[in-house]
């Protein structure tokens, strides 16, 4: 598991890119520090995919999503047959001086974790 930074020009100027890939593992933790300068405005992804064990009945898989310690959004789902997954996308403004903070967690049943990835992309 391992945190990624880098600067990408845009139309304004450098921007932030940010990512993290968890592997199969059931927690994804990407802490971006704050920015003493200015409002930064991310589009943030999350992607969870699994693999559904053969000859099993009931398998499903869930994410959770929290920002800065405050649930955001869950969802569980039934596992379709081979791969599945659960994505979230969303966008967020971060004030001058605040750190980011984002948590994705997951539960399983019936299923193998196969990877867990944290993108955030300064717009």
């Amino acid at each position: 598991m391992g945190k990624q930074h880098s600067i990408r020009q845009g139309a304004q100027g450098p921007r932030e890119r940010w990512s993290l890939d968890a592997g199969g593992a059931d927690v994804a933790r990407l802490d971006i520090p704050a920015d003493a300068q200015r409002e930064r405005v991310f589009e943030l992804d999350c992607r969870f995919v699994v693999r559904r064990r053969a000859g099993v009945d009931d398998a499903w898989h869930e994410l959770r999503i929290s920002v800065d310690g405050a649930l955001r959004w869950s969802r569980r789902v039934d596992s379709a047959e081979g791969s599945d997954s659960l994505d979230y996308r969303f966008n967020l403004r971060v004030p001058p001086g605040q750190p980011l903070r984002l948590l994705a967690t997951t539960a399983v049943q019936g299923v193998q974790r196969v990877s867990l990835a944290w993108e955030a992309l300064e717009e």
